[in-house]
């Protein structure tokens, strides 16, 4: 029989969770008293010792329910569930641990608790500063990633960008972006479907592991998609968020659970989150290349620009509505163009630019660490370096 653990609240009359217990199939390790006095009584008998850990169970079986245990709350403990590798059970729901495909390398997962919350740019800096004594190479999953993984072995420039959009394919995927602003080596790949845990319906991420370990780096970076998670038991993550409400939210919880540092890109200041450590930073947009002339920026989120040196004539965060974007371009009089390489910054902005002899500067996002030294957390994650 399988070893499981209840979730019981007080809200519930003590005979009616022992009679529940006796008639399922388990073999039951303890339940858990997660709240509720309305129905408590002392010495009440539920036919199983409680306990307050999972213990070696290999089920956790929720009997609670409203209002001890709601939506959000619920969610929690299915996060702390699978972060210990158990599946998470109910009257009408299940949830299984994630899977994760073996590997070998030295690696750091980078993920995110959304969309546009910062991964990127931080998968970029951990892939910059690991290539500062080592040989990088970075495997990123997107929406728009490429039927077979692709190796990028150089940065793209815009003219190649722009030739690959005309093309039909997807020229703001994350692998381009980070090939462009790390300078490392990276395979593209893709991915479809997220679940709450970050579990992916369909990838080729696997077939991008296998690539990169075929390639003997000294370390991999694996850079998530939105909410999603690369499916590889890297040696460890970070995980990226704009908030602590927002590290709470649904089953990010889980995401933190599984990660050993959290990159906090937000106004709030916390050393720890869920037990993780916490770095605070923020971001600061970054222009690849001097600005010159007027300057119209184009970003996918509310960056700042009144550190650039530059006349700045417009700041628009309508990189992924292309509608407004058209408008904004036809309405704009600017020299260059400084774009982050996201959603229509390619197939708009950048086409833009050519047929009305505009010049286009990329522009990454530094991660800049407002208390604890960043860069030393990232390198405490992975093995030293060995020199020759």
């Amino acid at each position: 029989m399988t070893r499981a653990v209840a979730l019981i609240d007080g809200e519930h009359y003590p005979p009616v969770v022992r009679d529940a217990l006796a008639a399922l199939p388990y073999d039951w390790v303890g339940a858990i008293l997660v709240g509720g006095t309305e129905k408590l009584r002392d010495g009440g008998d539920y036919g199983v010792p409680l306990v307050d850990a999972f213990g070696d169970a290999e089920l956790v079986v929720d009997l609670s329910d409203e209002p001890v245990l709601g939506p959000a709350k619920r969610l929690r403990w299915a996060s702390r569930a699978l972060a210990a590798g158990l599946p998470y059970v109910g009257a009408d729901f299940r949830f299984d641990p994630p899977r994760f495909e073996p590997f070998e390398l030295p690696s750091i997962a980078v993920i995110g608790t959304g969309k546009r919350v910062g991964k990127t740019a931080a998968s970029v800096h951990v892939a910059r500063l690991l290539a500062r004594d080592r040989d990088v190479l970075a495997v990123a999953m997107g929406r728009g990633g490429p039927p077979e993984p692709e190796v990028v072995e150089t940065p793209p420039t815009i003219a190649e960008l722009v030739e690959r959009s005309r093309a039909g394919r997807h020229a703001a995927s994350d692998h381009l972006e980070l090939a462009a602003l790390a300078g490392v080596p990276t395979i593209g790949c893709r991915r479809a479907g997220g679940g709450f845990a970050g579990a992916v319906f369909d990838s080729n991420v696997a077939a991008g592991a296998r690539l990169a370990a075929e390639r003997r780096p000294d370390a991999v970076v694996f850079d998530g998609s939105g909410a999603a998670v690369p499916p590889v038991a890297t040696t460890a993550r970070i995980a990226v968020t704009p908030s602590v409400q927002e590290a709470f939210a649904y089953m990010n919880v889980y995401r933190v659970l599984i990660s050993d540092l959290v990159v906090l890109l937000g106004d709030d200041r916390v050393e720890q989150i869920g037990g993780v450590p916490v770095v605070c930073a923020h971001l600061r947009l970054r222009p690849e290349e001097p600005l010159e002339g007027r300057v119209a920026v184009f970003t996918a989120g509310p960056a700042g620009v009144d550190h650039l040196d530059a006349d700045v004539v417009l700041h628009s965060t309508a990189l992924a509505d292309r509608p407004a974007l058209r408008r904004q371009l036809a309405e704009t009089k600017a020299d260059t163009y400084l774009v982050e390489l996201k959603a229509a910054a390619i197939d708009v902005v950048a086409e833009h630019a050519l047929v009305h002899g505009k010049r286009v500067v990329l522009a990454g996002n530094d991660v800049v660490a407002d208390g604890r030294e960043l860069d030393e957390a990232i390198l405490s994650l992975l093995p030293a370096a060995v020199t020759a």
